[in-house]
């Protein structure tokens, strides 16, 4: 008995993983970029430090503006190549994040509704983007502005604070999605569709942020939030009962009307709007992507965009469609075989040689053939 309990008390214990190996980064990613982002705010402590901790916590490229007479100053941002800096730090905040929804909110409803590993993936990229959408659609509407004005007062090069940190923590979550791609051990069958979708995010954002649309990509992005965020939420309620699926119905519908308004504005921005107030003798360095070239390079791109997207709706909405048929359809009823009917033959018990045999055993009497 006492080898037992003593065999009992030594549970082997799981290793822990060498530091700095991949099963180590894995597991504490997150203590990593915590570290990480006090290493940069301890650098205000010191002076010499102070300098270069903050690019990458404040918003640079400030610019003061005055009135005319200089009774009043506003202060505007540019964009610039130490954005970079700051894009960064707020990524690694993006890491801190995901990890405290993840351990917080998420893995409480993975463990009470007892999901399927698929089922599992699904929820945990619902309910991350679900949050993130809704946030941004928050944070992003009181910036959305008059149609007109997007080419009207072109080029705006100058930005509110507002309107620049939003986009710098924009770029840092999409860019902070990739390495979590790793770090949440993805399933390879989603990989390359979360690979694609967020390389687009990275790439419209950041062309808007760089090329000086800043308010045209304000007014496309929060109603594509906005249908996103139904999609997910929609999501969400069908993992946890599959009897509510009319939230995708709504989706369905806002998707097709947001993707013919995100065509018509941009045709009417980049074709029209901005054609009448091009100047060739402003030069791309100073602020102006409104010429010709760049402009047919930016509307060929949300061009394409859209019709990989409605695409990509048609073939899962015909999918969806095949599925609900092939349940409609009864299963065929397979009809048991006939068994052709058989010539009853005599029963051999009652025959010898051929003969058959009366009852109780007796051969029949042979008549005798008469004498011709």
């Amino acid at each position: 008995m006492g080898l037992l309990q003593c065999g009992g008390s030594h549970r082997r214990k799981k290793k822990s993983p060498a530091v700095l190996s991949c099963e180590f980064v894995i597991q504490n990613h997150a203590d990593i970029a915590i570290f990480l982002v006090i290493c940069l705010l301890l650098g205000f402590t010191f002076e010499v430090s102070a300098k270069y901790a903050i690019i990458f916590i404040a918003v640079q490229y400030s610019v003061t503006c005055t009135t005319d007479d200089n009774s009043k100053q506003f202060l505007f941002y540019e964009s610039g190549p130490k954005d970079i800096a700051t894009i960064f730090f707020y990524m690694l905040i993006a890491i801190n994040l995901h990890a405290v929804i993840q351990k917080y909110i998420l893995d409480k409803i993975n463990r009470y509704l007892h999901l399927s590993k698929t089922k599992h993936s699904k929820l945990n990229e619902s309910g991350q983007l679900a949050i993130f959408y809704l946030f941004s659609c928050i944070w992003g509407e009181e910036f959305t502005i008059n149609p007109i004005s997007l080419w009207k007062y072109y080029p705006r090069s100058y930005m509110l604070f507002q309107v620049k940190f939003f986009y710098i923590c924009q770029i840092a979550y999409w860019l902070h999605a990739l390495p979590e791609l790793y770090f949440q051990k993805a399933r390879k069958e989603d990989i390359l569709r979360q690979l694609c979708y967020i390389c687009l995010y990275v790439i419209h954002i950041s062309g808007a942020y760089i090329l000086n649309f800043q308010h045209l990509g304000l007014i496309l992005m929060i109603p594509h939030y906005l249908v996103e965020f139904s999609f997910h939420a929609s999501r969400l309620f069908y993992l946890s009962d599959k009897n509510k699926q009319k939230g995708f119905t709504v989706w369905a519908l806002l998707f097709i009307m947001v993707r013919l308004f995100t065509l018509t504005l941009s045709v009417l921005t980049f074709g029209f709007g901005l054609a009448r107030v091009e100047n060739p003798g402003f030069p791309i360095a100073e602020g102006n992507c409104g010429v010709l070239p760049v402009r047919i390079g930016c509307l060929s791109v949300v061009c394409l965009t859209q019709v990989w997207m409605m695409w990509k709706f048609i073939n899962f909405q015909l999918k969806k469609w095949r599925e609900h048929v092939k349940k409609q359809i009864p299963p065929k009823k397979i009809a048991p075989r006939k068994n052709k009917r058989t010539k009853k033959k005599p029963y051999r018990a009652n025959s010898v040689n051929g003969a058959a045999k009366l009852k109780g055993g007796q051969s029949p009497r042979i008549r005798k053939s008469k004498p011709v």
